[in-house]
C-alpha cells in the first residue's frame, strides 16, 4: 500500500510539473506590430508605429531575402539561405524559432525586428489596462531595458558581416518612441 502511495504522488507531481511546463509554454505569447501598433500608432501615444515603420528594423527580415545576403551567409559557411539562418535571424526577426503556439494569429516573423523583438513577447501586457500600470505590465513580460546601448549591441557589433560601427546616441535618436514624444 505504501508503495502505491508513493507511485501515486510521484504521479501527482509529475502531471503537476507536466500541466506547469505547458501553462509556462502558453505564456507570453508573440502578439505581432499589429496588434502593438493598434494602440501605439496614435499622436498621443507617440506615434510609435510610424517610428518603426520607417526605420530599417522593420525591413530587417527583407535584408536577409536578397542574394547579397545570401552571398554573405555561404561567405560565412551556411549551406541555408540567409532567411531560413539562424545566426542571420536572431538579429533580423523575433519569433523565427519560437513553438508555433505561441505565435499570436496577427503575427508575422517577415515584420522583421518588431515590438516584441526589444519588449518581448506581449500577449499577456498587451491590454490597455494593463499596459496603463507599468509595474504591471513589465510583471506580465513588457522588457523595459535599463541599458538601451547594451542591449541594441547584442545585435549591433562586429558579429555581423555587415558591420560598420554603431554610434548610439545617433541611432537611438532614428527610432526613439517616448510617449510622447520628446526631441
Amino acid at each position: 500500500m505504501k508503495n502505491i502511495m508513493s507511485v501515486f504522488l510521484v504521479v501527482l507531481f509529475v502531471s503537476f510539473l507536466n500541466g506547469q511546463t505547458e501553462t509556462e509554454k502558453k505564456s507570453h505569447s508573440f502578439v505581432g506590430s499589429s496588434t502593438c501598433g493598434m494602440c501605439h500608432k496614435a499622436e498621443k501615444a507617440g506615434k510609435q508605429l510610424d517610428i518603426w515603420n520607417g526605420s530599417k528594423h522593420a525591413l530587417a527580415y527583407k535584408a536577409l531575402q536578397t542574394k547579397e545576403a545570401d552571398a554573405i551567409a555561404a561567405e560565412k559557411g551556411f549551406k541555408t539561405p540567409a532567411v531560413k539562418t539562424d545566426a542571420c535571424l536572431k538579429c533580423h526577426a523575433v519569433g523565427y524559432n519560437a513553438d508555433a503556439a505561441l505565435l499570436g494569429a496577427k503575427f508575422k516573423v517577415e515584420d522583421g525586428v518588431q515590438c516584441e523583438s526589444c519588449h518581448g513577447a506581449g500577449s499577456d501586457y498587451k491590454d490597455m489596462k494593463v499596459m496603463k500600470n507599468k509595474e504591471e505590465s513589465i510583471s506580465k513580460g513588457l522588457m523595459m531595458h535599463s541599458d538601451g546601448e547594451k542591449f541594441c549591441t547584442t545585435c549591433h557589433n562586429s558579429e555581423s558581416p555587415t558591420f560598420k560601427g554603431f554610434n548610439y546616441a545617433e541611432a537611438w535618436s532614428k527610432i526613439s518612441h517616448q510617449i510622447p514624444i520628446k526631441k
